[in-house]
């Protein structure tokens, strides 16, 4: 899953939110120097991130890139998941999408001595560029896919996977939808175990 799910998957704790957005930044044994709840966060993440790439649901939806995108084909459909979370918001959480996304840059602001200096650099760009808004919408994922095949140095080519995402719309989105059901669940269910 990427930013947005994860973010939501954290549910109210802000600390919880926070470990699991920076998560992907932090290796090894090395969460072990922030406090408890920011902890959790970060093992949270790693427990999504195994559960997700196990999951036949989210295979299914790789495999339909795979060819064309060998392994950047589970980063694109983490990045589709997110679309489909932002487009249909409302289905899941009873505060607006814009007014959530800016609680959690607040959350951000206000935390920003606990970030990774790579999520501090970071940072600014999502905020002024909205990234978590912008899932929303065909021409923010676009923007995505492009910022992020910048990013491969173009190896990736995750720039034209917009038309997969265009051709298989439904498909992806009743995959999502399956699946994210399941990883509420699971989510839940973790987080209490930590």
């Amino acid at each position: 899953m990427n930013f947005l799910a994860h973010i939501y998957l954290s549910g109210d704790d802000e600390e919880i939110t926070i470990g699991n957005f920076i998560a992907d930044g932090i290796k090894g044994k090395q969460y072990r120097k922030y406090p408890q709840q920011i902890q959790k966060g970060i093992l949270l993440h790693r427990a999504i991130d195994s559960y997700t790439d196990s999951h036949p649901i989210v295979k299914q939806s790789t495999k339909r890139l795979h060819e064309k995108y060998s392994h950047y084909s589970g980063v694109i459909v983490d990045i589709l998941y997110d679309h489909f979370l932002a487009k249909n918001w409302k289905d899941y959480h009873d505060m607006p999408l814009d007014e959530y996304v800016d609680e959690f840059y607040e959350i951000l602001r206000n935390k920003f001595e606990v970030l990774p200096t790579r999520i501090q650099r970071m940072m600014p760009y999502m905020i002024s560029d909205n990234w978590l808004l912008s899932y929303a919408t065909i021409p923010g994922i676009s923007k995505i896919l492009n910022q992020m095949n910048i990013r491969t140095k173009g190896v990736s080519k995750m720039n034209f996977a917009i038309l997969e995402l265009e051709e298989f719309y439904t498909e992806f989105e009743e995959e999502f939808t399956s699946f994210f059901a399941e990883l509420i669940d699971y989510s839940k269910n973790k987080l209490t175990q930590l």
